[in-house]
């Protein structure tokens, strides 16, 4: 039951990182350019993920630490499908576009988000828990 619980607060991440990335292609690349727009909009997408999964954390009541853990990975496989779905068969984009945001060493960040991805729910329940324990 959680892993489907956790699924709706994955769609919940998507839209608000749909709403995101169509708030960056509208206000900050035509200031900044694509590439540097997507950059910074990895750390302001960690604060949109954190904060999606810290409000829903309680809601998905996952029994365990692995099951935490679990969710972050599931999470990072349904972001990246949806990513390369909507990229390469919607948005058109090339191959080689969709790498260049994963890319480290030509500045791509997407990994570094991801990565955040991964442990979110695990910081949020640790927050959430150490919160409630100060009350």
């Amino acid at each position: 039951m959680y892993l489907f619980r956790a699924l709706l607060v994955w769609i919940l991440i998507i839209i608000a990182e749909s709403i995101h990335g169509t708030l960056r292609q509208l206000f900050l690349a035509p200031l900044i350019g694509d590439f540097p727009a997507r950059r910074i909009s990895v750390f302001t997408a960690i604060l949109v993920i954190f904060l999606v999964t810290y409000l829903f954390i309680r809601w998905i009541k996952a029994p365990s630490t692995t099951a935490l853990l679990t969710i972050g990975l599931t999470w990072i496989i349904l972001t990246v499908l949806f990513e390369f779905v909507l990229g390469i068969f919607v948005l058109d984009y090339t191959w080689r576009r969709m790498f260049e945001d994963y890319n480290i060493l030509r500045g791509g960040l997407m990994g570094l988000g991801l990565l955040f991805m991964f442990f979110a729910p695990y910081l949020a329940g640790k927050i959430r828990k150490k919160n409630n324990s100060a009350i």
